[in-house]
């Protein structure tokens, strides 16, 4: 097979990778492989721990692709022995245990959703259930005799939790290594992954050198943030984009990125090449997260749902349009005295706010509406005359129609 040259093929690899270890061996490694025609096998672990795939969860896998596109082998493990056991990293407490049921129940959609980032047709599935499904109680005792508890220590979330005095289970002492031989097994050359990873990463080359094997390569990328451009993107926190989720919804968030956080989303999450991306943080934010956005949701969409987003979002919030799709929320006539029900009362009732105090709060700020016209409500306890198909606001996001029962 006729690879690409070396250089072009690092500056695809390094793009948006915060670590290589070790790197000095990359460059050769894929001098070999062009020489010989072979393409490097290239790792990527994923646990089925049930959730739907998000934004951060794609970028490894982008990874995984561009290394495809490069004509290397995509080898995907799919630990449903792992999630058994549960990945520690970055994890300062023990985290809940998976059952072989729950694991197996989530295996079966989790491929479908790795399909819509990689072409899984090229790629390489393996369950690391067939090998480790296997193994007898003196192949673990083998396996981990490899292994010593201060090397286990080095790591930074086990060396917390050691240092805090909280507790360290042997079950978690299994993973990094579960992961190590995983390596062994599917003869890995390069390994993806985040930068919480190292140990596991380093710990696969040990275990392949024992072995008698060629070492892998680990090719780390840097954990993308979420919406709040603090903490790490993720569904508990609320700060996510998902991948599944309707175009002008996904739309909707892009422009909820901070400003500072354009650059890393554009090389994490797109192929827009460096001097656009350049181009385009020099002009205007909203311009940036515009085109950002439609190149991310024509990825998971189709660059006509993404323009249609677009335009929809300079439509209705932009430019102050009324939206399409106003929800209708039931209004109990027992709230009402005389067909009338004071401002923040109504606006908890409607699911608006969160609480009366919250409602006082954003009538004080401004944010309460009513009407196409938007009249702003001026008291918290301003008596509104509730009817049917009464718009009301609080802020340009939240919104809905009035329908009395």
């Amino acid at each position: 097979m006729q690879f690409a040259p070396v250089e072009d093929q690092l500056a695809v690899i390094r793009r948006g990778v915060e670590k290589i270890v070790p790197e000095a061996e990359l460059a050769e490694m894929l001098k070999k492989s062009r020489a010989s025609g072979t393409p490097l096998r290239i790792k990527y672990g994923i646990d089925p721990t049930g959730i739907d795939l998000h934004l951060g969860h794609t970028v490894p896998m982008r990874k995984l692709r561009q290394f495809q596109e490069l004509g290397h082998q995509a080898v995907i493990i799919i630990g449903n022995y792992t999630a058994l056991v549960g990945d520690p990293s970055g994890r300062d407490q023990t985290r809940a245990r998976l059952t072989a049921e729950m694991v197996e129940a989530n295996s079966k959609t989790y491929l479908e959703q790795v399909g819509q980032v990689i072409d899984l047709s090229k790629a390489e599935v393996h369950r690391n259930g067939d090998w480790f499904g296997t193994m007898s109680f003196s192949g673990i005792l083998e396996l981990t005799s490899k292994v010593t508890v201060a090397q286990m220590l080095t790591r930074d979330d086990f060396s917390k939790r050691f240092a805090a005095e909280t507790p360290i289970y042997l079950h978690e002492c299994l993973y990094p290594i579960m992961q190590a031989w995983d390596s062994v097994k599917i003869r890995s050359d390069i390994e993806l992954g985040g930068t919480e990873q190292l140990y596991s990463f380093m710990l696969a080359r040990d275990l392949q050198r024992d072995q008698g094997l060629s070492q892998q390569i680990g090719v780390m990328s840097p954990i993308l943030v979420g919406l709040d451009g603090v903490r790490r993107m993720g569904k508990s926190l609320g700060n996510y984009i998902g991948i599944a989720e309707l175009p002008y919804e996904m739309m909707k968030k892009f422009m909820q990125v901070p400003d500072a956080c354009l650059k890393m989303f554009f090389e994490l999450l797109t192929n827009v090449p460096i001097l656009e991306v350049e181009q385009l943080l020099a002009g205007h934010p909203k311009a940036a997260k515009i085109a950002l956005a439609k190149a991310v949701i024509g990825e998971y969409h189709t660059a006509e749902a993404a323009t249609e987003a677009a335009d929809r979002w300079q439509r209705e919030i932009s430019e102050g349009a009324l939206p399409t799709d106003i929800p209708e929320v039931l209004l109990s006539s027992s709230t009402l005295t005389n067909g009338q029900i004071p401002a923040a009362i109504l606006l908890k009732q409607l699911g608006l706010c969160s609480s009366s105090t919250d409602a006082r709060r954003q009538i004080e700020q401004g944010a309460a509406a009513l009407t196409e016209a938007r009249t702003k409500i001026e008291k918290h306890d301003q008596l509104i005359s509730a009817t049917d198909g009464l718009m009301v606001w609080v802020g340009k996001k939240k919104f809905c129609r009035v329908k009395v029962q």
